[in-house]
């Protein structure tokens, strides 16, 4: 098999979540040729086997070959803010920016990274840089409604969710981040119909569960609870969010 073939089964794999396979295809391609686009593959492939050092090697190894390669910036980038390395997320996403100023969803990755070290403000400004640039990006608008809630401007983050959603009505994001501002008001039938229509779009948002589940418990449905909290624990992986991890499954112990 040639290092054509060997991308082409990688990709396949990876498209169908064969990321075990899909890392046997593609460390071949890049022992037999390495390129940019091998490196970034594998990189895919190892983040989905949850092997993070070895992904970042794979994607210093793909930059080394090409410095400026957008794809590769933001696997990147999201790998640094996924284990929550903001500093050099904030540095990566402005690579970007910096190459092609266009890029919206790195001006709302950044402004996420922002949030993450709790400088709200910078955060705040970044996205309504990137919604001058893009006023229709329902990406944008769903972080500023995010932005919003932590500053406790309510009103404001529900006009941002709103307009989000018409913006993108296939995009499951704005109905959940609708979900959880409709819970923090405890308006439970609300929040718990923003959390069905949002998963109905895409049945594997862990966030949708989480709030499923503490939307049944407040109601006494405790098995329902159970249930939507244990599936939230199969869906959610993230190294991040492994201290919440752990404080669900000790609800799920609870109640039981």
């Amino acid at each position: 098999m040639d290092t054509e073939d060997l991308l082409e089964q990688g990709s396949r794999a990876l498209d169908n979540g064969d990321y075990r396979a899909a890392n046997g295809f593609l460390s071949k391609a890049v022992t037999l040729q390495p390129s940019a686009e091998a490196w970034h593959l594998l990189a895919e492939a190892q983040i989905g086997e949850g092997q993070l050092k070895q992904a970042y090697k794979s994607l210093s190894a793909g930059l080394a070959l090409a410095e400026d390669d957008i794809d590769l910036l933001f696997s990147l980038g999201d790998l640094y803010l996924e284990e929550n390395r903001n500093a050099e997320a904030l540095t990566t996403y402005q690579k970007i920016i910096d190459l092609d100023p266009g890029e919206i969803d790195a001006w709302v990755s950044k402004a996420m990274a922002y949030v993450n070290v709790d400088d709200l403000e910078a955060a705040e400004q970044t996205c309504r840089q990137a919604l001058e640039i893009a006023p229709d990006s329902a990406f944008a608008l769903n972080a500023l409604g995010d932005i919003c809630v932590n500053l406790g401007r309510i009103d404001e983050a529900l006009s941002c969710f709103q307009q989000a959603g018409e913006i993108d009505p296939e995009d499951p994001q704005p109905l959940l981040s609708l979900a959880d501002l409709y819970y923090e008001r405890e308006d439970l039938e609300q929040a718990e119909q923003y959390c069905l229509k949002g998963l109905k779009l895409d049945a594997g948002l862990p966030g949708g569960y989480l709030t499923l589940g503490y939307i049944c418990l407040d109601q006494d449905r405790t098995q329902e609870a159970v249930d939507h909290f244990q599936q939230f624990l199969r869906l959610e992986q993230s190294p991040a969010a492994k201290q919440l991890r752990e404080e669900v499954a000790a609800v799920i112990d609870g109640l039981k």
